[in-house]
């Protein structure tokens, strides 16, 4: 494509000379752009995917990809349904559950939690909690054995083997009006999913305690339902629907968090849209140094014409010399994006011992670690894009080198 006389000259205009410093300060400046703006744009689209990925993998860790409620009141018979529901071709398991809201109280202290009640079983099959705890042990959930999240405890001062007082939301009838019912748990384990919400407001219950708890007996409020693919799970959904009939209704992850991913979709086009800005700012700015080299080298332009360089060589020249800038700045741009996106949680943890402030707070974003996921096909078409766009940089001003007349440029040099 480009001749040793091309690649020769390419190279020497990129190696500018004392005499032709601003020049060189531009194409710095360029290549900087073009660098900073490929590696920013692959750490923000690596860091939304993280945090996609890992919340969707906690959400659907700790809940059911479909869940099937009651229309009136709480499922009964729900073992007779769970066997139907497990029979349902896709389906991996059906999960009695019970899930309500008590007020905790311990020291003094009082605090509203959210309670679900499953079977120790259940509870040892979900490896996102199973695999959490990091005091106590799942032989432990049994019981009045509870498990709690880190920051609970944290918060409370309480841990493995302390006890706890959880009042339930609906009291108990009397002459004198409806008294509070209570009831006293032991801290049988502590978990950490890695979601503050989980970690701060969750406690899990055995089964049998909870129905004894919010007067349940033979009763469960859903049936957690978890499946082979939870991407796609609409057919699924309706042999479950068809299955259950008219006595529950049929529920699946999307219809709960669709808002939530929703607006991350978004975010994440809208950040993917704004920091493209950059690399377009880079490419104006590889623009103005080509226009300003061929301004530079009209001199040298017009005797390599008199001496029987084409048009087309002049503009292969100078399309040769922008695209290089902007070739190195990409390839140096992924390269620093991809080690930052890897090396992303121990750059945080650096900078937040260097700084004394905490960078990424888990009460406001959810997830206790600052996740990062590179998606490949995502940095080729980043990479591609801004070399794409670096070459296009390069027309305006090669297509002015190529119409350069040797005689105009000749005609005031002595």
């Amino acid at each position: 494509m480009f001749t040793p006389f091309e690649r020769m000259v390419a190279g020497r205009y990129l190696r500018a000379r004392k005499a032709e410093g601003f020049v060189s300060v531009i194409a710095g400046f360029s290549f900087l752009g073009i660098m900073l703006g490929v590696a920013t744009l692959i750490i923000v689209m690596s860091v939304m995917n993280g945090f996609r990925a890992e919340l969707l993998t906690r959400i659907l860790g700790l809940n059911g990809h479909i869940n099937i409620y009651s229309h009136v009141g709480k499922l009964e018979d729900y073992k007779v349904m769970q066997l139907k529901v497990e029979g349902v071709e896709g389906v991996i398991t059906a999960v009695p559950m019970i899930e309500g809201q008590a007020l905790l109280s311990v020291h003094g202290s009082a605090t509203g939690v959210i309670v679900r009640g499953l079977s120790q079983e259940d509870f040892t099959r979900k490896p996102i909690l199973a695999n959490s705890l990091i005091r106590g042990d799942v032989r432990d959930f049994d019981g009045t054995n509870v498990a709690i999240g880190k920051a609970m405890a944290d918060k409370l001062k309480v841990t493995v083997g302390d006890e706890i007082t959880l009042i339930a939301p609906k009291g108990k009838a009397s002459p004198f009006g409806t008294i509070p019912r209570s009831r006293t748990y032991t801290i049988g384990a502590v978990f950490d999913v890695g979601m503050f919400e989980y970690n701060s407001g969750f406690i899990f219950m055995p089964l049998e305690a909870a129905q004894v708890f919010f007067q349940m007996q033979g009763k469960v409020s859903s049936l957690e339902v978890f499946t082979e693919d939870p991407v796609r799970l609409q057919h699924i959904r309706e042999n479950i629907a068809l299955t259950v009939g008219d006595r529950a209704g049929v529920y699946d992850w999307r219809d709960m968090n669709s808002s939530f991913f929703n607006a991350l979709q978004v975010e994440r086009n809208v950040m993917f849209l704004i920091l493209t800005m950059i690399i377009l700012v880079a490419a104006f700015n590889i623009i103005s140094s080509m226009i300003m080299l061929v301004k530079d080298k009209g001199r040298d332009i017009a005797i390599m014409r008199t001496m029987g360089a084409s048009r087309r060589s002049m503009m292969k020249i100078f399309i040769l010399t922008g695209a290089s800038i902007g070739f190195i700045g990409t390839f140096a741009g992924a390269v620093l994006g991809i080690v930052f996106a890897l090396n992303i949680e121990a750059i945080r943890q650096w900078l937040q011992g260097l700084t004394g402030t905490d960078l990424f707070a888990a009460e406001i974003y959810f997830l206790s670690k600052l996740p990062a996921e590179i998606d490949w096909h995502e940095v080729t078409a980043v990479v591609g894009m801004a070399f794409v766009l670096s070459i296009l940089a390069t027309l305006y001003p090669a297509w002015r080198a190529a119409k350069l007349d040797p005689v105009e440029a000749l005609r005031y040099e002595s």
